[in-house]
């Protein structure tokens, strides 16, 4: 059979676009409302779902909880048999189920009820049983499925899908989370570790590579050596007054041929890039990246030397 299977694709693409697009329009209506209560409530989101809805409905919670809202997945046959002892006031329900009458979902609404836990139902039919206990009905097509049978859930759980996320999205405009809220609950992620790492965190020293200015370039050179290209110089008061590292030294070296006669004075850098310790990393490297160095001196308020931020160390803490 010589079939263009391309085609099929074609096919399921268009009727969940067309998905998409009427459940949109369906939405304006009633998704403030279902915003707005989902995001005001006093206790937690609780989504729930069985067969593919439920599969939509986990990932619909995990979304809201890394995106500032307390949620958790109520599987609803597990819920008849003891798990709703997690509802408690307070709490909002996020109830899918294309049909409305799933009797696994049907069973949860008198301990709704008896909690007086609003319901945010996304339904198909408009009549059901869930759509008529629920606060407010996010409804969804009455169109068919791409499956070509009309049986699977295909383009109805992309629809709820996309309406879960765009939940999540509004709740977290109205709680105005902010990145810096995002990076704290994702920790180990690339985003969290831009956000969550300051400088001190990844800083070496004390000891530091100080050397007296008036020591000769060769106690200089020696320095360099141990402490990863750099040394710098303090003045009376103790604060960072210049630095010295191996890109200054080759530059030296191409324009005299004797540089062992000259002290270390004659050659620091006396107006280094610097940072500070609560300085976000990111931001660091930032800096170093764009002054073309590999190590920035750490100071605190009064310009005293607290460490030094190597950027081969930031970088393979995964600080971009």
């Amino acid at each position: 059979m010589d079939e263009n299977l391309f085609e099929e694709a074609r096919r399921v693409f268009d009727i969940e676009r067309r998905w998409l697009d009427r459940t949109l329009e369906l939405a304006e209506g009633s998704f403030d409302d279902a915003v707005r209560l989902l995001a005001g409530c006093s206790g937690k989101v609780v989504v729930c779902g069985m067969g593919k809805s439920g599969h939509v409905g986990r990932k619909i919670a995990a979304t809201m909880v890394s995106t500032g809202t307390l949620a958790h997945f109520l599987h609803p046959a597990e819920g008849v048999h003891g798990d709703v002892g997690m509802l408690q006031r307070g709490d909002v329900a996020l109830v899918l189920s294309k049909s409305g009458e799933t009797p696994e979902v049907a069973a949860l609404i008198p301990s709704f009820r008896r909690l007086d836990i609003p319901v945010v139902a996304m339904v198909a039919d408009t009549g059901s049983l869930l759509a008529r206990g629920s606060s407010v009905v996010l409804a969804l097509p009455d169109d068919v499925e791409a499956c070509p049978y009309d049986l699977a859930p295909t383009a109805s759980s992309t629809a709820m899908m996309a309406l879960g996320d765009a939940l999540a999205m509004a709740m977290l405009r109205l709680r105005d989370f902010s990145p810096e809220d995002f990076a704290q609950v994702h920790p180990a992620g690339m985003l969290g570790r831009k956000l969550l790492t300051r400088v001190c965190d990844l800083m070496t020293g004390p000891p530091l590579p100080v050397v007296p200015e008036h020591s000769p370039l060769s106690e200089a050179i020696a320095m360099l050596t141990r402490h990863r290209g750099i040394c710098i110089t303090t003045d009376g008061s103790g604060a960072l007054s210049g630095i010295f590292v191996y890109g200054d030294l080759g530059r030296l070296m191409e324009r005299r041929e004797n540089v062992l006669d000259l002290a270390l004075s004659d050659v620091l850098i006396r107006d280094p890039v610097t940072t500070g310790p609560r300085e976000l990393a990111s931001v660091a490297v930032g800096r170093m990246e764009k002054a073309g160095i590999t190590s920035i001196v750490v100071v605190d308020g009064a310009g005293v030397p607290a460490g030094i931020l190597y950027l081969h160390d930031a970088l393979r803490a995964g600080i971009r």
